[in-house]
């Protein structure tokens, strides 16, 4: 992915014991454990942009009200739909790859800086109104990460595998 993904490394020990011995009840194959944390993962993740908030519950950068004005909705990161549709999972064999191919995707997480390339200025519109700017600075909204709740339903789903996965004892 060339936008921007998430790496995380579950600490919990219980997890990562149960997660151990499904990799042999399953015959070393955990892709389906992987893909329903995946699914999760990018659920809690549509979920930020209804909310508008960071893995840690807190609220977004607010909108330049001058840009504001002119959007087509309200919501922050979201004019077209174009980055939330975009985020997905890819499953491997004891890894999940949560993320997004969107070019733009990386500057509205991590926050940038844009400067100009080419140009002495930047040059652009806001509602109609030209803008020459030296540069312009985005601030960081992620909306990539493990929050506490996303910790709950990973646990959840690997306890829930370790059940379908335990041989009836009479």
């Amino acid at each position: 992915m060339s936008g921007v993904s998430i790496s995380v490394t579950i600490e919990d020990r219980a997890v990562q014991d149960a997660f151990r011995a499904l990799t042999v009840r399953m015959f070393g194959n955990t892709r389906p454990i992987m893909a329903a944390i995946g699914n999760e993962l990018v659920a809690s993740t549509h979920m930020r942009f209804v909310t508008q908030t960071d893995p840690q519950g807190n609220a977004w950068h607010a909108l330049n009200t001058e840009y504001a004005k002119g959007k087509r909705n309200s919501r922050i990161l979201t004019e077209s739909g174009r980055l939330r549709d975009s985020i997905n999972a890819q499953a491997g064999q004891d890894v999940v790859v949560v993320g997004t191919n969107v070019i733009y995707a990386r500057p509205h997480q991590l926050g940038a800086e844009i400067k100009p390339v080419s140009a002495s200025h930047l040059f652009f519109k806001i509602n109609g109104s030209p803008v020459i700017a030296d540069s312009v600075t985005l601030p960081a909204r992620p909306f990539l990460g493990i929050s506490a709740d996303d910790e709950t339903s990973i646990a959840e789903i690997v306890f829930s595998f370790v059940e379908r996965y335990t041989p009836n004892r009479p």
